[in-house]
C-alpha cells in the first residue's frame, strides 16, 4: 500500500471478487444465458423418419468384397416438412460449448478492468495524479493484451481447419493489411493526425538524452524505421485476426436486419452500430474532421467551432458511445447467428434429392456449438477499441472535458528526476524509491506525446480493419455467396 496506496488495495479486492463471484455472478454468462437468446434443437432420427412417412428401418449392411461390413447412414428426402424446435440457452447448455470458459473469463475481466479504470478516474479527481502510479492503465494494458490473445486463439482455430479455406483467407488479408499499413505510415500528418511522427521523434530525442546522461555514447538501435517496421508487422497480424470477425459481423448484420423487418427503430440502431467503425476512421482524417466539420465560414474568414481540447474530448466520448451502442446490439447479432440453423433448413427444403439424417443433425448442432466463438468475434473488437481509447486518454494526458486538458510536456527538455530515498532506509521506502526510479526512467523516454500517437493509431487501425472486412463481407454475402 506504500507503493500504490488505495488503487492497489482496490485492485486486489477486485481481483478477489472476480475470482470468488465468477461461478455465481458473471456478466458474460448473463449476456448469453439470461433467456433472451434461444437455440434450435436438432431433430431425432424418429422425428425425421416420421416426417419422411416411414418408420425407422433396421440397420442395413453392405458387404464388401474383402468381408468387411459397413453401415449405410439413414437418409430422408430434402423437401420434408421439417420445423426445428427452439429452447432458451441455459447455463447448463452453455458449459459444454467450445471456448465458453475462455469467453466468460475474457468478458468478465474486461468488465472488471473498466470498473477499475472508472475508479481511478474518480480517484484522480480528488488526488494529484503525479503522486501515485495509475494502476488502471495496467489493467487496460492487460485487457488489450488478452484481446489480441483471444483473436490469435480463434485464428489458430481456423488454421487448424481441415478444409484449409480459412487459412488462405487469413493469409491473403494479412498481406493486404500489410500493404495498407505501409501506405498509411507514409501519409503526412496533414491528412491523418495521429501525431505518430512527433511522438517517435520525441522518443528518439529522449533516448539520446537518457543515454548521454549515463555516459553511453553508442548508437541507439531503436530508430524510427525499426519501430515502423515492427508496427507494420503488428498491423498485418492484427488485420488477419480481425478478418473473420468482420466477415461474421457482415453476415449477422444482414440477418439481424431481416429479423427486425417490422421494427424500424431497431434497424436504425443496427445500421448505426454497423457504421460505428466508419465514424471512428473519419475522426482522425483531418480534412474531414477538423477542416470540414469544425470550421464555419464567417465572411472572408473561417471560424473554428470548438477548440482543439474540446474536440479531443468529444472524440473520446464519441468512441465510448459507439462502443456502448455496439454492445447494446450484441443479442440481436447473436440471435441472428443462431437463426442460421432455421435458414439452412429452409434452403434445404428447396433442394432435390436425399440427405443423411446425421448430416442434418450435425449442421444444426454445429451452429449452436460455435456461438461462443461468434460472441468473442463480436465483443473482442469492441473491448479492444474501448480500452485503446481509455489508454489514449490516460497516457496521452487528454481530458474528458470536465477539467482543462494538460499539455503533453516533453521530458527531453527537463528529464524527470526520480525521488531519492529518505535517510531512514526503511524497506517500504526503498521499494518506493525503486518504483520511482523505474517510472521516472520510463517517463523520461516515453512521453504523453508518444502515447497519443501510438494509441490514436491503434484505435484508428482497429476501426479500419473492421470497415474493410465488414464491407467485403457485405459484398460476399449479398453477391458472391448468392450466385
Amino acid at each position: 500500500m506504500a507503493v500504490m496506496g488505495v488503487q492497489l488495495v482496490v485492485s486486489l479486492i477486485t481481483a478477489s471478487i472476480m475470482q470468488k463471484m465468477s461461478p455465481h455472478c458473471s456478466f458474460a454468462r448473463w449476456l448469453l444465458c439470461n433467456g433472451s437468446l434461444y437455440r434450435y434443437k436438432h431433430p431425432s432420427e424418429e422425428e425425421l423418419c416420421a416426417l419422411a412417412g416411414k418408420q425407422k428401418p433396421k440397420t442395413r449392411r453392405d458387404r464388401r468384397m474383402n468381408g468387411v461390413t459397413e453401415e449405410k447412414p439413414l437418409s430422408v428426402p430434402k423437401d420434408i416438412n421439417l420445423h426445428l424446435e427452439t429452447a432458451p440457452i441455459t447455463t447448463v447448455d452453455a458449459l459444454v460449448l467450445r471456448y465458453f470458459l475462455e469467453y466468460q473469463w475474457f468478458v468478465d475481466f474486461a468488465v472488471y478492468s473498466t470498473l477499475i479504470y472508472l475508479f481511478t478516474e474518480g480517484y484522480y479527481c480528488l488526488v494529484d495524479p503525479c503522486k501515485e502510479m495509475n494502476i488502471g492503465v495496467l489493467w487496460c494494458l492487460l485487457t488489450v493484451f488478452f484481446s489480441v490473445k483471444i483473436f490469435f486463439m480463434v485464428m489458430h482455430h481456423y488454421f487448424r481447419s481441415e478444409e484449409g479455406g480459412e487459412r488462405s483467407v487469413c493469409l491473403i488479408f494479412a498481406f493486404f493489411f500489410l500493404l495498407i499499413a505501409m501506405v498509411v505510415l507514409v501519409v503526412r500528418e496533414d491528412y491523418l493526425e495521429f501525431g505518430l511522427e512527433a511522438g517517435l521523434a520525441n522518443v528518439c530525442d529522449n533516448l539520446e538524452v537518457f543515454f548521454r546522461q549515463r555516459g553511453w555514447d553508442w548508437i541507439i538501435p531503436i530508430t524510427k524505421l525499426t519501430f515502423k517496421l515492427g508496427l507494420v508487422a503488428f498491423c498485418s497480424f492484427l488485420g488477419a485476426c480481425l478478418t473473420f470477425p468482420g466477415l461474421r459481423l457482415a453476415q449477422t448484420h444482414l440477418d439481424a436486419l431481416k429479423m427486425a423487418a417490422d421494427k424500424p427503430m431497431t434497424q436504425l440502431l443496427l445500421h448505426a452500430s454497423f457504421l460505428a467503425p466508419v465514424v471512428v476512421v473519419v475522426l482522425w482524417i483531418k480534412p474531414i474532421s477538423r477542416d470540414l466539420l469544425l470550421q464555419a465560414p464567417m465572411g472572408k474568414q473561417t471560424v473554428q467551432i470548438m477548440s482543439d481540447a474540446a474536440y479531443n474530448s468529444t472524440r473520446l466520448w464519441t468512441i465510448v458511445a459507439l462502443c456502448l451502442l455496439r454492445l447494446a446490439m450484441t443479442r440481436h447479432h447473436l440471435q441472428a447467428y443462431l437463426g442460421l440453423a432455421e435458414r439452412w433448413v429452409e434452403q434445404m427444403k428447396r433442394e432435390a434429392g436425399r440427405i443423411a439424417i446425421q448430416e442434418i443433425q450435425r449442421r444444426v448442432t454445429r451452429i449452436y456449438c460455435y456461438v461462443t466463438v461468434v460472441s468473442l468475434q463480436y465483443l473482442g473488437p469492441i473491448v479492444l477499441t474501448l480500452h485503446c481509447t481509455l489508454l489514449l486518454k490516460a497516457l496521452g494526458n487528454y481530458s474528458w472535458g470536465l477539467f482543462p486538458e494538460p499539455q503533453p510536456a516533453s521530458p527531453a527538455a527537463g528529464p524527470a528526476r526520480p525521488a531519492a530515498p529518505s535517510a531512514e532506509g526503511e524497506g517500504g521506502e526503498d521499494v518506493q524509491a525503486t518504483v520511482a526510479q523505474i517510472t521516472g526512467a520510463l517517463g523520461a523516454v516515453f512521453s504523453p506525446l508518444f502515447y497519443r500517437g501510438l494509441f490514436a493509431f491503434l484505435t484508428w487501425w482497429v476501426a479500419v480493419c473492421q470497415v474493410i472486412t465488414s464491407l467485403f463481407g457485405l459484398y460476399f454475402h449479398q453477391y458472391l455467396a448468392a450466385s
